[in-house]
């Protein structure tokens, strides 16, 4: 017999669901993976037993891993494939999905040391020259940007129009001699 004090109070108008597939939520591969890899680590930690991927695990892993970046849509079966091909996997997916640094302008003032290191360090003067043309490259510094000028002159309508028609004249006037054949001069304005 059980004893009851062993059993929890159980809600008798929930309704289970048919498989364990359904109960649970649809995941990306990122998701799956990671799921399995600390189901795989727990299972390791609680066995004692050590996962380690042999060369043809390693393959198989890099193989997958060749394939998911291909084909970002493909859902890889992770069931298929053995403890340490799925661990050394998520051991790649996570050194390849981590963060260096926080913001980019913290990666933008890291460029910039290492470049204004590398003029003052360099052994050539060719190699001091390369860094400072990167170095004038950078947005912010903008050593060697070609700038133009644009002046715009805002005009009531009735002055443009005004000076619309008076090239439209001299346009008239210079193919009007030259079917009469007379000598043109136009000029300049």
């Amino acid at each position: 017999m059980i004893d009851d004090a062993l059993v929890p109070p159980l809600d008798e108008d929930i309704p289970l669901p048919a498989s364990a597939t359904v109960a649970l939520p649809e995941l990306s591969p990122q998701e799956e993976l990671d799921m399995r890899v600390r189901t795989i680590k727990l299972i390791s930690d609680l066995t004692g037993a050590a996962i380690v991927p042999d060369d043809g695990n390693i393959q198989e892993a890099e193989q997958l891993a060749r394939q998911m970046i291909e084909n970002p849509e493909m859902r890889p079966d992770f069931a298929t494939y053995p403890n340490e091909t799925i661990a050394y996997l998520a051991g790649m997916v996570s050194q390849m999905n981590h963060q260096i640094v926080g913001e980019l302008s913290d990666l933008k003032l890291y460029v910039v040391n290492k470049l204004v290191f590398e003029v003052e360090h360099a052994k050539d003067s060719k190699s001091r020259i390369a860094a400072l043309a990167k170095l004038g490259e950078i947005d912010g510094v903008d050593a060697f940007k070609r700038r133009s000028e644009v002046t715009m002159k805002v005009q009531p309508i009735e002055e443009v129009e005004k000076e619309l028609l008076d090239v439209l004249q001299v346009i008239e006037n210079v193919e009007y001699k030259k079917i009469s054949g007379e000598p043109t001069a136009v000029s300049p304005e």
